[in-house]
């Protein structure tokens, strides 16, 4: 039977129920109103098979933008936009030209493209309630956080409703003893830890922006800790998802926090670094850290960019536990100095932290001085006091902005490349010779520790002949990297501009799976189009 109309029906073998309509069958394929007969199929065939038939039976039936066939682009249908406002109240929907071009754009160099409508919803029902509509009517959904991406991530392709979610902005739940906190989407990491400041726990994940922490889980974003501590995917426990028909999702179970399970499939893992295209994430449950006993960071300068990124392999391969090993040319060098106020060599740097006790951390600096000595290291200064390392971390996540100030008027490109450390040092080196040789302005910054580096490419969105020069230098690069058995994308994402590049990486059977995925959780196509695939 198709399209029942009881509060449950059994397409498939799956039970399933809408929050919004729980007498109305919302099974994907509840619309298609045929009778087939099955031909005996492998598991893999039938999969596949499925999959095509859900997108095949679903995508076309519903244009992307059916909702204002009749309006312009930058509008939508007046009765549309007071159900949004009967949703979330009229002081929280916005139609205006400024609010919505502000939406439509990251701190990529992706021309901005702004949805038909911004709402501020209060609460998770709100999100729900305002997604069902959406679904319900075809129209496009796109997450918004803090508007910090690199990859174009909140650009409305196909116009639709921005849902802003920072007025979420709770800290929903603190066990200390099992060392996780639950926040909503609006928290911030830098809010995260000041309220954790008097607790001796705190959170390591920081990219260079104060990122709304869900957003950091949409995107799997990592940082400058990242090479003790791990990435978004290492600590992110649950996460509260509103599917893109207003269904709830907990993705380990409601109020789960435990360190492991091997219970089914990892559903965490999938929403982790979906980048707003399989749901919202309302509400994500994170691993917290003890704060460490002693801090101690470092700088020295080097002669060279081989001579840094070879001690960088050599102390991750003596095994010292290094929790930060930033590395940054000296174009960028000379950047932060000025930006940052910072005295530091105009020369090829790493900046570098330990933690633990005051007698482990005496060991891990002699033990690193030993090592960047015998690669010509010179400058080399300890700061032990937190204003000072407060100062100079503050310039290394300043770095962007750094850079961006070498070239006023400029939009910034960042590359994205991560392959495996012990192809670091040569994958670095040549892509100093290739950016020298270019012509272009730009600089190289890391996490080589993680084998993470960015070239952060100054470019003039106005000239054509610029921007292509910058676009085929980063796919270069990406693709010297994938030669590498590296990835084209360590932190950033793949947004609108690495999608060929992801099926070069997995290969299109991998490209396909996730297609398959998409389909069968956004068999509509709504959910932050055109990113990813």
């Amino acid at each position: 039977m198709v399209g029942c109309g009881s509060t449950s029906c059994c397409h498939s073998g799956l039970l399933v129920r809408h929050p919004a309509h729980p007498t109305q069958c919302s099974h994907p394929l509840a619309s298609v109103h045929t009778f087939w007969q099955v031909p005996v199929l492998t598991p893999s065939d039938w999969c596949l098979a499925m999959a095509q038939l859900l997108r095949a039976a679903t995508w076309g039936l519903f244009p992307s933008r059916s909702y204002c066939s009749q309006k312009a682009k930058g509008e939508l249908c007046r009765d549309f936009v007071e159900a949004l406002k009967a949703v979330v109240g009229g002081s929280h929907v916005s139609t205006a030209t400024a609010v919505r071009e502000q939406h439509g754009r990251d701190e990529s160099m992706h021309r901005c493209q702004p949805p038909d409508a911004v709402v501020w919803p209060q609460n998770v029902e709100q999100v729900s309630r305002v997604a069902a509509l959406c679904y319900s009517q075809g129209v496009p959904i796109i997450p918004f956080g803090t508007g910090t991406g690199l990859e174009g991530g909140v650009c409305a392709v196909q116009g639709g409703v921005c849902i802003n979610l920072t007025q979420m902005d709770r800290i929903l739940a603190l066990n200390l003893e099992d060392f996780s906190v639950v926040v909503e989407p609006g928290v911030t990491r830098k809010a995260l830890n000041t309220h954790l400041r008097d607790s001796g726990l705190w959170f390591p994940v920081d990219p260079g922006a104060d990122a709304s922490l869900c957003g950091m889980a949409a995107t799997a974003a990592s940082g400058t800790n990242a090479v003790r501590y791990g990435t978004m995917r290492d600590n992110v426990l649950n996460l509260e998802v509103v599917l893109p028909d207003g269904r709830l999702l907990h993705t380990a179970g409601p109020g789960r926090h435990f360190r492991k399970s091997a219970a089914g499939y990892n559903l965490t893992g999938l929403f982790v670094g979906s980048e707003g295209t399989l749901g919202l994430i309302t509400a994500t449950t994170l691993r917290l850290h003890p704060a460490p006993e002693a801090t101690v960071a470092a700088t020295c300068a080097f002669p060279s960019v081989q001579a840094a990124v070879d001690s960088t392999v050599h102390i991750l391969q003596a095994a010292v536990p290094v929790a930060r090993i930033e590395f940054l040319d000296e174009v960028m060098m000379d950047a932060c100095n000025r930006y940052s106020k910072l005295n530091c060599s105009v020369a090829p740097t790493l900046f570098l932290e330990f933690h633990g006790s005051q007698q482990a951390l005496e060991e891990q600096l002699q033990r690193t001085e030993e090592i960047v000595q015998q690669n010509g290291a010179s400058d080399f200064s300890w700061a032990k006091e937190a204003e000072e390392r407060s100062k100079l971390w503050a310039a290394r996540h300043n770095a962007w902005y750094a850079a961006l100030a070498l070239r006023p008027g400029c939009k910034g490109y960042a590359t994205d490349v991560c392959v495996p450390i012990s192809r670091l040092p040569e994958i670095v080196v040549q892509t100093k010779e290739d950016l020298n040789a270019s012509g272009l302005t730009g600089t190289i910054v890391g996490h080589v520790g993680d084998g993470n580096f960015h070239c952060v490419l100054l470019v003039n969105p106005d000239d054509a002949e610029e921007v292509g020069r910058v676009k085929a230098f980063a796919e270069q690069l990406s693709r010297r990297a994938l030669a590498l058995h590296g990835t084209c994308t360590g932190e950033h994402g793949i947004g609108l501009g690495k999608r060929q590049l992801l099926q070069e990486e997995v290969g299109a059977v991998g490209v396909e799976t996730m297609r398959q995925l998409k389909a069968v959780l956004d068999p509509r196509g709504l959910m932050n189009p055109g990113k990813v695939l």
